[in-house]
Formats: structure tokens, sequence, C-alpha cells
């Protein structure tokens, strides 16, 4: 699987000089969406509701965030919400119950935690939100030749 494009910016910044990256490749300039957050929806589950609290101010100070983004972080602030109800059943059930036989078997509640895992890593890897995923959306830091760069944040 090919490795996402790194923002504009890094490119930049990473980059050779007058708009090329360290290839020397031209690199195209993004559309210019207006930065500001997305109003979260009134229907929100009340998690998913505080877990939108949470990461959008941090996302907005970064500047990542435009209002086209509102189904992306609600894709993700859902599938928090389904993960902390599916753990709140597992913690309150157990991760097995017994069948009509007294057979063991998975709570459906295990599944839920698992697809919703997967699902939650996923969208927070689109906005930066998972220690493998922060280096794509952070400005390297400035080395000792940082004032010699033009590009340097």
């Amino acid at each position: 699987m090919p490795a996402k494009a790194r923002p504009h910016g890094l490119r930049v910044i990473e980059g050779r000089g007058a708009g090329r990256d360290s290839g020397g490749r031209v690199i195209k300039q993004p559309p210019g969406f207006t930065r500001l957050p997305p109003n979260a929806p009134s229907w929100l589950p009340a998690e998913a509701a505080a877990e939108w609290k949470r990461v959008v101010p941090e996302l907005q100070r970064l500047q990542l965030l435009k209002p086209v983004d509102r189904a992306a972080l609600t894709a993700y602030c859902l599938a928090w919400d389904r993960l902390v109800t599916a753990q709140k059943a597992i913690k309150e059930h157990g991760p097995t119950y017994l069948d009509a036989f007294g057979n063991p078997k998975k709570h459906p509640m295990v599944l839920i935690a698992e697809t919703a895992s997967k699902e939650l890593r996923a969208w927070a890897g689109e906005f930066g939100l998972t220690p493998s995923a922060e280096h794509r959306v952070s400005k390297p830091e400035a080395d000792d030749g940082a004032e010699d760069n033009p590009f340097a944040g």
C-alpha cells in the first residue's frame, strides 16, 4: 500500500526550494479551503459530542479542519461512542456469556468494540491523532541551518 501524500506545507519545508519537493518535483498548491472547524451535528450522542469537543480545538489550532470535514469527524466521534458503549457493556456483563446449552459464547459487544476500535484507528489516522500518523501533520523541528532556509517553519 503506497504511503499517503504529505501535506503541501511539509513538502515545501522539506523540499529543495521554490515550490519543489525533496525530489525536485513541482508541488501543486492544495485547494484553498477555509480553515474553520465544522459545526458538530446536534444529534450526536453524549460520548461522541464530548469527543468532538475534546479533539476539535487542537485540530483547529493545527489548522487541520475545514467545514467539509464534518462527515469524517462525525464518523470518528461515532466510532469512539460505539467503542465506549461496547466497553461499558463488556465491563458490566463480561466478554462471554453462556448460551441456552451452557456453552460459553463471545458477547456480541466484543465484536462491536473490535470493529469500532479499527474504525476509530482509521479515522484517527486521517486527522493525525495516532502516534504514527502525527508526523504527517506536524512540522519538522528546525535544525541549526534553519535560519538559512526560507522555507523553514
